[in-house]
């Protein structure tokens, strides 16, 4: 018993260790640095294995709870704790994509944690993993699946919001806001047939074409391959009337 209540102290002083450096983290560094330096990571040691576990083993439990507003916070301890795993990002942004999302009042608010996945693979995930193929499936498949269908009864205000976002970028021809390459666009539009580019299937073949080109294993080729095949037919279904 003795040992049990000795084994849980030590793994709440971890998780609170872990959180307390990352606010340290966050407020020594620049506003434009990584999420953490591999520097700082390795101050951990050999605790940094077990801090990931416990947090794991916690996030697996709230999840079961079905607690995802706390496990979304969680999720960002795992992202500081191991952040060249690919499926901690994919994991924190499924949860805000999918199960945080439906438990908001209106469609607007759906769509704030739904964009928040969105920019976690993008502007995080992708950025400390660019040649990660299971990170460009993962964003592809969010594009694809959560605004390109209407699985969620919320996907044309999605839809709409996306379209006012890329439009207010193509105006100011900012699209590295969005981490979008001009020439990797125009290769999409040229090879795929597609120049509506504030079509969500646009930025789903965008990233399942990137994902295809670093991918190194070969289920996720597959995907992503897929991933352009649907993407590509939704959109000449929804452009087939178009002037």
């Amino acid at each position: 018993m003795k040992r049990r209540i000795l084994l849980a102290a030590l793994a709440a002083f971890l998780v609170l260790l872990s959180v307390c450096l990352q606010f340290a983290l966050r407020a020594a560094r620049p506003a434009s640095a990584p999420a953490m330096t591999e520097g700082a990571l390795a101050a951990f040691g050999g605790l940094r294995s077990i801090v990931a576990e416990v947090v794991w083993f916690r996030a697996d439990r709230l999840q079961d709870e079905g607690r995802y507003v706390e496990l979304a916070q969680l999720a960002s301890t795992l992202s500081y704790l191991e952040p060249h795993t690919p499926e901690v990002w994919s994991y924190a942004a499924w949860n805000l994509a999918y199960n945080i999302s439906i438990m908001m009042p209106t469609y607007e608010d759906r769509w704030r944690w739904v964009y928040a996945a969105i920019c976690l693979i993008r502007d995080k995930g992708l950025v400390l993993n660019p040649t990660e193929s299971e990170l460009y499936r993962e964003l592809a498949w969010l594009f694809e699946l959560k605004l390109g269908t209407n699985l969620d009864m919320a996907a044309p205000v999605y839809r709409a919001k996306w379209r006012e976002t890329v439009e207010d970028v193509a105006r100011r021809n900012a699209w590295e806001e969005l981490r979008m390459d001009k020439k990797v666009m125009d290769e999409v539009t040229k090879t795929y047939d597609m120049s509506d580019v504030a079509d969500p299937m646009f930025s789903a073949v965008y990233w399942a074409h990137i994902g295809r080109v670093v991918s190194k294993k070969k289920e996720d080729f597959a995907f992503l391959n897929e991933i352009i095949r649907q993407s590509r037919a939704i959109y000449r279904k929804s452009h087939r009337n178009a002037p």
